[in-house]
């Protein structure tokens, strides 16, 4: 007899509460890092939280991902229980969260990492899927195996208002975000490879972009209809956020378009205003 599944994720994949209830989907938060004072990434510690501190004192938190011991105190019971468990991290190129998930998982056995190649809905995305196979009766590792095969097939992409987070956070140079404020540019970077790029620069103001953005990202896609992601950074108000709904279902055939917030690891890059369209090609 073939044994229950159990689907988890570190936090970076920034569902939702009400889809992690609605999917039956466990996770295990990045800790953010500021200064003296450690939080748990999505539970005691927003984006909203962040941006209030980094404009009182201009500090932005680092992140780290949790530790061999974390990982088997947090697969341990379900192993324990009879469980199998497949497991999705952020992408192996920006974080340790996946090998040291799969020195966990060697030690107890009986889980299966996968490393999405993706970072914040894009994983959540893999996670989804995971969970409806394992609705369907799939077993753990051939779950395991068939979201790892999906993972050139995820879109995720961004488009950023302000290249200051980045900057600030060593990932782009002060000529570079000088540059792009001056010109009013506002980059758009995807996932490739397990990296994230920039693969073009809009100009204007950042609601026209948004715009723009989402419908070129979507031209000519064959996209699966199951599950669409709009996901923002925070302070992006709802009408645009409505709009942008719209902007979808009238380009696309879709089922279901989810409305979430990144999580710190991810927002504290990108700055706010930040956002994407997300989804799965055929």
């Amino acid at each position: 007899m073939s044994k229950p599944v159990i689907i988890t994720a570190d936090s970076t994949c920034d569902l939702s509460q009400d889809l992690l209830e609605r999917f039956s989907i466990k996770t295990i938060p990045l800790t953010i890092l500021l200064g003296e004072e450690s939080f748990y990434d999505g539970f005691d510690f927003t984006p909203a939280d962040m941006y209030v501190r980094y404009r009182a004192d201009g500090t932005l938190p680092k992140t780290s991902a949790p530790s061999v011991q974390q990982f088997i105190d947090f697969f341990r019971p379900f192993v324990e229980a009879g469980c199998e468990i497949v497991h999705l991290d952020i992408s192996s190129e920006l974080s340790s969260s996946y090998s040291t998930a799969c020195i966990a998982a060697s030690e107890l056995g009986g889980v299966y990492p996968v490393d999405s190649r993706m970072l914040s809905t894009g994983v959540g995305l893999l996670v989804i899927e995971a969970a409806e196979c394992r609705d369907r009766g799939m077993e753990a590792a051939e779950i395991a195996e068939h979201v790892a095969s999906l993972t050139d097939k995820v879109d995720t992409s961004f488009v950023l208002d302000t290249l200051e987070f980045m900057w600030k956070g060593g990932r782009c140079s002060g000529v570079a975000a000088l540059g792009a404020n001056l010109l009013h540019l506002k980059p758009a970077l995807e996932m490739s490879g397990g990296k994230l790029g920039v693969y073009k620069k809009y100009r204007g103001g950042i609601k026209a972009v948004y715009k723009q953005y989402v419908a070129e990202r979507l031209a000519g896609k064959s996209v699966r209809p199951g599950h669409v992601f709009i996901t923002n950074s925070g302070e992006v108000d709802d009408q645009t956020l409505a709009e942008l709904e719209a902007l979808v279902r009238a380009t696309i055939p879709v089922k279901e378009i989810h409305h979430t917030l990144a999580g710190c690891t991810i927002a504290s890059h990108c700055g706010p205003k930040c956002l994407g369209v997300l989804f799965i090609n055929e």
